[in-house]
């Protein structure tokens, strides 16, 4: 019998268990997956177990190393300025809008720099790259047009779904899935450009202790982790809540992790706001329009608001805002200025091997307003 396809098999009988694996058994077990070295059937049940079990922090940083090691394309943005990602990790009980990509996009606006890494829809109905796509960004294009988009538009977005950002094999697990996994966690941690600072919404609040330390273990400086409550008994979302309470995680640059809670009521946020407005639809094109509306003026209720609540800890992370308040007022400036508009259409223009095909793409939606 083949003894790599016998310890493997072991691993997956101690994950089965409830055990923890050590950070360098889950790369070692992901790096065989990412190489074929390891049957479908194995692929497939160490996937299913980890993530049934629960991943741990060490779990997490060892399928990110694998994948980020092994199958990732690296790109180095010249930029003196911080460079942060933003994402959710999807599999959340209330699906909302894809409030991550615009708060990336207010965030630029503001002068930050965004290195993001994303995919197309697993558990969501609408992911961040298919919404990207439908606002005329280019999502099958090479690794360095993204670099040069954080360069020139100060805000990029990969697709971890393509083999020109993941050639390997990512792509091929990724898109050959439809359960929320350790994936969603660890896979979107491995971005092209090796960051310092993050923020990451989760599932669940259990998710939130395992993720503040595994970006700590893969070498964060400064973090973000949070889940926010729906408030309404249909499950939480990977956003801080506009409408009820949002737990959270920080990680200091002094390498320090602190917990607390975020109500709505003390981060500003303003009017009679109702969740259903924020519900994700499964038409990237609506979902294009809905965010548009909202950076040209046409909608300033609850996903507007929630968008703003969202970029705040974009800036807080980067040092630009002393506190969440303070963000949420920021990004409010800078929708109503209109440069956020003109930031989206800035990177349609740079993430694209033909930025023509792009600004009409974002003008046609642009035409349905």
């Amino acid at each position: 019998m083949n003894e790599r396809f016998v310890k493997f098999g072991n691993s997956i009988d101690r994950l089965i268990a409830g055990k923890d694996l050590s950070r360098e058994e889950a790369q070692l077990c992901f790096a065989e997956i990412l190489k074929a070295e390891q049957s479908d059937i194995h692929q497939g049940a160490f996937l299913s177990a980890i993530t049934a079990k629960g991943p741990s922090p060490k779990e997490i940083a060892g399928v990110w190393q694998a994948i980020y090691d092994f199958d990732t394309v690296k790109v180095s943005p010249k930029i003196k300025k911080p460079i942060v990602d933003n994402s959710g990790t999807g599999m959340d009980g209330f699906k909302t809008f894809n409030i991550s990509t615009a708060a990336a996009i207010v965030a630029a606006a503001g002068g930050l720099c965004l290195a993001r890494h994303g995919a197309r829809a697993i558990t969501s109905r609408c992911g961040t790259v298919d919404l990207c796509e439908a606002l005329g960004i280019d999502m099958e294009c090479p690794a360095q047009i993204v670099q040069t988009s954080i360069e020139q538009a100060g805000i990029g977005l990969f697709n971890g779904m393509s083999a020109c950002v993941h050639p390997h094999a990512l792509f091929r697990i990724l898109s050959q899935m439809r359960f929320g996994s350790i994936l969603n966690i660890a896979a979107s941690l491995a971005n092209p450009v090796k960051l310092d600072y993050g923020v990451r919404g989760v599932y669940s609040a259990e998710m939130i202790t395992p993720v503040i330390c595994s970006m700590k273990e893969i070498g964060f400086k400064r973090a973000l982790v949070f889940h926010g409550q729906s408030g309404n008994g249909s499950g939480g979302m990977d956003e801080i809540s506009p409408v009820a309470e949002s737990l959270a995680a920080e990680l200091s640059a002094e390498g320090n992790i602190a917990y607390y809670r975020l109500e709505p009521k003390d981060l500003g946020l303003r009017g009679a706001l109702n969740l259903s407005e924020i519900a994700g639809g499964s038409d990237p094109n609506h979902e294009a329009v809905r965010l548009l509306k909202v950076f040209n003026g046409k909608d300033k209720k609850t996903l507007y608001e929630t968008i703003c609540l969202n970029t705040a800890p974009i800036f807080y992370v980067a040092d630009e805002v002393r506190n969440l308040k303070e963000g949420v007022e920021k990004a409010r400036d800078i929708i109503d200025s209109g440069d956020a508009l003109d930031k989206l259409r800035m990177w349609v223009h740079m993430q694209n091997r033909d930025a023509d095909v792009g600004e009409k793409r974002l003008d046609e939606l642009m035409d349905r307003l």
